[in-house]
């Protein structure tokens, strides 16, 4: 087929210039054959003219030699200037061309322009080739590198070392000896395995085989004869095998006498862990370092720190032959550095050559106590140290470091002798004196502290010693006028009186035993710096970080001070009180609250506490004297006489309990009195006395919303309940803010046939009197379920959510009352809301027991009762977590649980006080009310 010509596909016109027309010039070179440029003509090329050849270059396959080939080697291929230049011509390309002055000229220019370029970056590239150089020989560095410093060290061998060196033979076979010897080469499966089929014979005919039909070429044997073949390995016994070589091994490796193994394994885990494979750059930054430090010593050879850096270097590195020799040479040319001596010593394990050194070291410088103190530590024998310090004495009798070390290896009888040179040769030592005055007797230490303070009239420690000393001998009455003596002498001596440190004194001595000096200089020092306003705070806290230090005859030193500059200051009484109560004795306790009630004669608080403790200790006849002041004290006191009024109705004492009420009811007249009066007469089951209290004390007290309560609850009792719901009323028209009052409206008309409606009604009254009141609406959604309208409580609790929106309480409710599985999305909700309140934990808890997931539950109900996030006065909390503990703890976790709820003494809760109110129960323990609790609880699904 004839292809189609494309438009400018044919040959270009003559004197064609690509892209001439847009302003392109062509450019010519001396290969090109022809003109470039239409107005450019240099005519042909001259006969054997070879284009570049005056600056060297030659054509692909040609010689420069060479004539061109006939035309009967063009045809070929080969050829002039025409023809292929990787033909069979094997010279220069343009080797026809004459080589004249012109090209050697410009050869010679152009060898110029190289070697000027090259010798302008002759610098870097030399710098950067070494550096590459360097770069390589630290990634694949060669192996004489790594044994330079050995060569160069070879220069000092001679001729007979050179002689003595052993035959290599000789050296590579004892290595070898040492390097097999021991070496335990396990032995292969398939060895075995044909050892043991070696041992016996096997005689019985493989049935995978099909003995006389095999075709030829194959195996075959005579009928009738035995067959032995390799049958399966039993790898069971080549593992009994592998055993017993291991067990062969280890025997050889253990001691056959005591039957312990010789191998260290912790101490061989241990060398493993501190092998060190260095790098070759590390490698090569150590020679450096080497290197560096060598120059060191050898320009500035006094220079201690040089020697000593060098040897710590050779060290390191793991020369330790070198750098032994280096600190030597260091010793030699700094012979006055100590510095170089120790570490002489340090490099030099064995005690007899350190010894030598520090010798040596001492008669260059014998008023070192580095050198002294190291030498007498290199001696085991103790009379050796002590003759070692004796000498250093001798040499630097002013060194309180060399007196205390010899004192310290002496006898106390020794030690006083020499005590008594230190403090004549270091006069200003404070230590030498106390322990001087430690060994001496009284009279002599007295002595000697009076001195003491003569010679260092500065120092708090002397009079502090003073005063420790005044109280071991039973000088009490003298230890507060030595540190008062010692604060003004100091004081007038010009010495700053620190509070701080003073305080911190006291806390040193009340750890030695010495209380007395301890409450002397608290007393003497704790107002120092203090502004008057600012007293009381501060001594506070001072007395909290001493107590949380655990310092608490200190704390108890600073409140004896603080009730004595501020004797009628309430508070002050009730921390020492409490810290006597939980650090002291009953007696202490006693003893404070004694002169608590007597500074502070006016204080209720007080008073009762004092006689608290001594019912609770049993006497009662001294607590009836403690209220008996206490109300002579206090006239008209409305505590004081209801204390009174408990502890004669705890001990069964009623008309001594009556009486007091009634004498009450005359000295102190208030709503609370008459309301104990009626709860003393509802007790003893006087009810008609009862009443009569109530309407009379209704008389003189309508606002008190209990006691119209109280009122309604007797009508109730004794079966009247319009008299009842007229009084409730009453006190409604009195009390319309009082939510109990209105439960227990809303309550009893919930009692009556039908009156599901009545109490609806008297409660949404009261949500319209009181509005968001959390109690009102759980009464609401209660009297819903009772009805069995759960529909009806559902979208009440829905409402009540919304206008109580961080009601714990509902929110607890609304997880119990949903279904199981949106129990666990009520639960985020409530948590959201209220995460922290004691109602929600409980809930939370009751949803992980239903669940039994025992342990979260368990973390749930803990977190009810525990601050801050719960409240230990609920008592429901603690009466679900003890029905949790009866279903699913141990007696351990009940035990500690009782314990805990008598300790907390909770009084709240709905279940709670439907047991503590009940007049048979009023004199129950808060574990026996626990326990009742329970029971009304219901069950958890």
């Amino acid at each position: 087929m004839m292809s189609r010509k494309r438009p400018f596909e044919g040959a270009e016109p003559a004197n064609y210039v690509a892209g001439l027309g847009r302003g392109a010039t062509g450019f010519t070179t001396r290969s090109d054959i022809g003109p470039a440029r239409e107005q450019t003509n240099f005519g042909k090329a001259p006969e054997n003219y070879v284009a570049g050849r005056g600056r060297g270059a030659t054509g692909f396959g040609f010689s420069q030699n060479a004539a061109p080939k006939k035309d009967d080697d063009e045809d070929e291929g080969g050829g002039g200037p025409d023809g292929d230049a990787l033909g069979d011509n094997e010279e220069g390309l343009f080797d026809y061309a004459n080589y004249d002055a012109e090209d050697e000229e410009a050869d010679a220019i152009w060898d110029w322009v190289d070697r000027r370029m090259d010798s302008r970056r002759q610098r870097q590239r030399e710098a950067r080739e070494k550096e590459e150089q360097e770069k390589r020989s630290k990634q694949r560095p060669k192996i004489h590198t790594h044994f330079a410093d050995v060569r160069e060290d070879l220069k000092d061998v001679s001729w007979d070392e050179w002689a003595n060196l052993p035959e290599a033979g000789d050296r590579v076979s004892r290595h070898k000896r040492q390097k097999t010897e021991g070496r335990f080469t396990p032995v292969p499966d398939s060895l075995l395995e044909q050892a043991r089929l070696e041992s016996q014979t096997v005689t019985q005919i493989d049935p995978r085989r099909n003995y006389g039909l095999e075709t030829p070429g194959t195996m075959s044997t005579m009928s009738g004869t035995a067959s032995t073949f390799t049958p399966i390995q039993d790898l069971r016994k080549i593992g009994e095998a592998k055993k017993t070589v291991l067990d062969t091994h280890l025997r050889a490796t253990s001691d056959s006498v005591t039957g312990q193994t010789t191998v260290d394994t912790k101490g061989y885990l241990t060398d493993l862990s501190h092998i060190r494979t260095s790098t070759d750059a590390e490698v090569g930054d150590r020679k450096k370092a080497e290197m560096l430090m060598e120059n060191i010593t050898t320009t500035n050879p006094s220079h201690a720190p040089g020697w000593i850096a060098r040897a710590r270097l050779l060290e390191s590195a793991g020369k330790l032959a070198q750098a032994r020799k280096v600190i030597a040479d260091g010793c030699k040319y700094c012979p006055r550095s100590a510095e170089v001596w120790l570490e002489a010593a340090r490099l030099n394990p064995d005690p007899t050559v350190a010894k030598a050194l520090l010798a040596q070291a001492v008669s260059h410088l014998p008023e070192s106590v580095p050198l002294w103190t190291a030498a007498a530590n290199l001696e085991t024998d103790r009379q050796r140290k002590r003759r070692v310090y004796r000498k250093a004495l001798e040499h630097i009798p002013n060194s309180p470091m060399l007196w205390r070390a010899a004192v310290e290896l002496e006898e106390p009888e020794d030690a006083r002798v020499m005590l008594k040179r230190a403090v004549e040769c270091v006069p200003h030592n404070t230590e030498m004196w106390l322990a001087l005055a430690k060994l001496e007797t009284y009279e002599n230490a007295k002595k000697v502290l009076n001195k003491a303070r003569e010679t260092i009239p500065t120092d708090k420690a002397i009079w502090i010693t003073a005063a420790q000393l005044e109280e071991a001998n039973g000088n009490e009455s003298l230890v507060r006028k030595v540190i008062k003596k010692s604060v003004k002498t100091l004081a007038d001596g010009g010495v700053k009186i620190d509070r701080d440190e003073w305080l911190k004194e006291a806390q040193q001595s009340e750890k030695a035993g010495y209380a007395v000096t301890c409450q002397s200089i608290v007393m003497e020092t704790i107002g120092i710096g203090i502004e008057e306003e600012d007293r009381k705070s501060v001594w506070c806290e001072d007395a909290d970080n001493c107590i949380a230090s655990g310092f608490i005859q200190t704390a108890r030193a600073i409140y004896a001070q603080a009730t004595s500059a501020y004797p009628h200051k309430k508070s002050f009484w009730l921390r020492m009180a409490d810290l006597e109560r939980n650090h002291g004795t009953k007696e202490s306790l006693e003893q404070v609250l004694t002169l608590a009630v007597k500074a502070c004669s006016e204080s209720e608080v007080l008073w009762l506490m004092a006689a608290k403790e001594k019912w609770l200790q049993g006497n009662i006849q001294d607590a009836r004297r403690i209220l008996e002041e206490a109300s002579g004290s206090i006239q008209g006191s409305e505590q004081i006489y209801l204390a009174a009024v408990k502890l004669e109705k705890e001990n069964d004492e009623f008309e001594r309990a009556r009486s007091l009420l009634q004498k009450a009811r005359k000295n102190a007249s208030t709503a609370r009195v008459w309301m104990k009066s009626a709860l003393l007469e509802r007790e003893i089951g006087s009810t008609e006395r009862e009443r009569e209290l109530l309407d009379e004390a209704l008389q003189q007290f309508n606002k008190f919303d209990k006691l119209w309560m109280m009122r309604g609850q007797h009508s109730e009792r004794a079966g009247r309940p319009d008299e009842a719901r007229t009084t409730y009323q009453q006190g409604l028209a009195q009390c319309k803010n009082s939510i109990p009052l209105w439960l227990c409206l809303s309550r009893l008309e919930e009692k009556q046939p039908g009156g599901a409606s009545k109490a609806r009604a008297v409660l949404e009254k009261a949500r319209l009197t009181n509005p968001k009141q959390q109690e009102l609406w759980l009464e609401s959604i209660h009297v819903e379920n009772r009805a069995g309208n759960k529909k009806m409580a559902m979208t009440l609790l829905a409402k009540a959510l919304q206008e109580c929106s961080t009601s714990g309480k509902l929110w607890a409710l609304a997880i119990d009352l949903e279904n199981t599985p949106q129990k666990k999305a009520r639960s985020v909700d409530a948590l959201a809301r209220c995460g922290h309140d004691p109602f929600v934990l409980v809930a939370l808890g009751k949803l992980f027991w239903g669940q039994r997931k025992i342990e979260k539950a368990r973390t749930w109900f803990n977190r009810s009762v525990t601050e801050p996030n719960g409240n230990p006065d609920i008592g429901d909390s603690w009466a679900w977590f003890y029905k949790f503990e009866l279903q699913h703890g141990t007696e351990e976790h009940r035990e500690a649980l009782v314990k805990r709820v008598i300790v907390a003494d909770p009084h709240h809760g709905d279940y709670w006080v439907q047991i503590s109110k009940r007049d048979e129960n009023a004199r129950l323990k808060p574990d026996q009310i626990l326990k009742k609790v329970v029971l009304l609880l219901p069950n958890v699904q």
